[in-house]
């Protein structure tokens, strides 16, 4: 501020010894003047920067696209998939009736046995020995009731000559009916040996698949025709064709069941897969549904009689099963890979008319030819987002291209 007063006070009044050479004062108010125009030159500059940009700031991207279509509604069948187990029709373990030497063995382990094939041989000596002194107690029992006849008809003879009483006709006959019971008796242990020695030749019941051996030659083996734990286990022998598939249903599942069907009607046809199949070319029959409900798991047990004509299904295989539990209902379905799992529920993303992704959490069913059964959540006017997903979020602005939902060739698969 003084400086300013001092430029004022040399414009009034100049010395000699001053006037020779600019003053101090002016020299400031010069250095004003230039910082005016520099600072109107920055501002002019950045004015005319804004006006005429040299970089221009891009535009917002617009929406990605997504495919989106209706909710295709078809009549379904109410169906069910279920984890069902093979086991063999006939299932015997092959145990002993008479002890003994194990002498032959005409099988391979693992083969497939014809009924009646030979394949056991408990050395048969012993019992041909019990069957002939059998039959020769049969003999002797033969000849005294022969002995006995004679003997009786000679007594008669003699009672109508009065050479003869009638205690002694009362004693051959008594003689008679003895040596008779006595020849039966004989029979009986005739039949008895027989079945000994018919059992120490074991034939296969059916046929099956035998597994491996449980004993060899010349091991010793206990046997009872009564069945008792102490037998020997020689092999197990189970039927492959037909075989069944076990399976347990729900009791929503069976009562859906129940009331599609008559009270006791069969004959519902399943459709199965294996491990290693990815459709369900294979069928079988119900042929058995269990008289109570397990109160443990709430599942009744079920099972499917299934032909085996080459022998591939194997008792103790897995197979995944359909079976229709009620009659055809209309239904909306959409792609299976446009439901989503969030969490504990499933979801399914819709556009808005304005654009906005909206999800609505859905009620999903089993597949039919390819597409999920959405059973609630879901409105038939919903445009469902098919393809693009992994562009679309919700709460975001997509824009929408309508497509259309097909049905899968077959409904040969899961």
């Amino acid at each position: 501020m003084n400086e300013i007063e001092t430029v004022g006070n040399a414009n009034h009044g100049e010395s000699g010894s001053e006037a020779g050479r600019p003053s101090r004062g002016r020299r400031v108010l010069f250095g004003t003047s230039g910082l005016a125009m520099l600072f109107a030159g920055i501002g002019f500059l950045a004015l005319d920067s804004v006006r005429h940009p040299s970089h221009a700031v891009p535009a917002a991207p617009p929406p990605p696209s997504v495919m989106v279509s209706e909710p295709m509604r078809q009549d379904v069948s109410q169906e069910v998939n279920l984890l069902g187990q093979f086991s063999a029709v006939d299932r015997v373990e092959l145990r002993a009736q008479v002890g003994g030497t194990l002498s032959e063995i005409h099988f391979k382990d693992g083969q497939i046995v014809h009924k009646g094939d030979l394949l056991f041989v408990i050395d048969p000596r012993p019992y041909q020995i019990k069957l002939a002194s059998a039959v020769a107690s049969v003999q002797t029992a033969q000849a005294r009731l022969d002995l006995a006849n004679s003997e009786f008809w000679r007594a008669q003879q003699l009672k109508h000559t009065d050479f003869g009483t009638a205690e002694n006709v009362d004693q051959r006959s008594n003689d008679v009916r003895a040596a008779t019971a006595a020849l039966a008796t004989g029979e009986q242990a005739v039949r008895d040996a027989q079945l000994d020695l018919d059992y120490s030749r074991v034939t296969a019941p059916f046929d099956g698949r035998i597994d491996d051996h449980q004993i060899s030659v010349g091991s010793l083996v206990s046997g009872s025709r009564a069945g008792a734990n102490t037998t020997t286990l020689l092999a197990t022998v189970v039927s492959l064709d037909p075989i069944h598939l076990d399976f347990d249903m729900s009791e929503n599942d069976f009562l859906a069941f129940q009331r599609a069907h008559a009270p006791g009607e069969l004959g519902e046809t399943v459709r199965f897969r294996l491990g290693d199949e990815t459709r369900t070319t294979h069928t079988g029959t119900v042929d058995f549904i269990d008289n109570t409900l397990d109160r443990s798991s709430g599942t009744i047990h079920a099972r499917a009689i299934v032909p085996n004509h080459d022998l591939f299904l194997v008792p103790g295989e897995f197979a995944r099963l359909v079976i229709d539990i009620g009659h055809p209902t209309s239904s909306l379905l959409v792609p299976d890979q446009s439901v989503m799992l969030d969490q504990s529920q499933s979801i399914v993303l819709t556009v808005a008319p304005n654009g906005t992704v909206i999800p609505k959490p859905v009620e999903v069913g089993a597949l039919f030819k390819g597409l999920r059964v959405v059973q609630s959540g879901l409105a038939p006017t919903d445009r469902v987002i098919i393809d693009g997903l992994m562009h679309a979020m919700p709460g975001t602005k997509v824009t929408p291209t309508a497509s259309a939902i097909h049905l899968a060739a077959d409904n040969n698969r899961d």
